[in-house]
């Protein structure tokens, strides 16, 4: 199934009123760092599990997390520092 497919699917069962089947998050094992918080404690924290993959998430969502390669999230990371996502601010 592509990713058109898969959109295409999940719209429909949406607007039918059957929830989408959600995807299996794997059990894994994070090693997080100490939060990093900012002022109004809005505090983040970075990870890693033993399959090399990294983490972000936030200490007010302990199961709510972004994940993906440690290259991407670098990238991530810089590209927000550059500046990428002033607008939001």
């Amino acid at each position: 199934m592509n990713l058109t497919t898969a959109v295409a699917a999940r719209t429909s069962a949406v607007a039918a009123g059957v929830p989408a089947p959600r995807a299996a998050r794997p059990a894994v094992e994070i090693e997080w760092d100490e939060a990093f918080c900012s002022e109004g404690a809005n505090c983040f924290r970075f990870g890693l599990d033993d399959a090399g993959r990294a983490y972000i998430g936030s200490t007010l969502a302990p199961g709510a997390y972004v994940s993906d390669s440690v290259e991407a999230l670098r990238a991530l990371i810089c590209a927000v520092k550059a500046g990428a996502a002033d607008h939001l601010l």
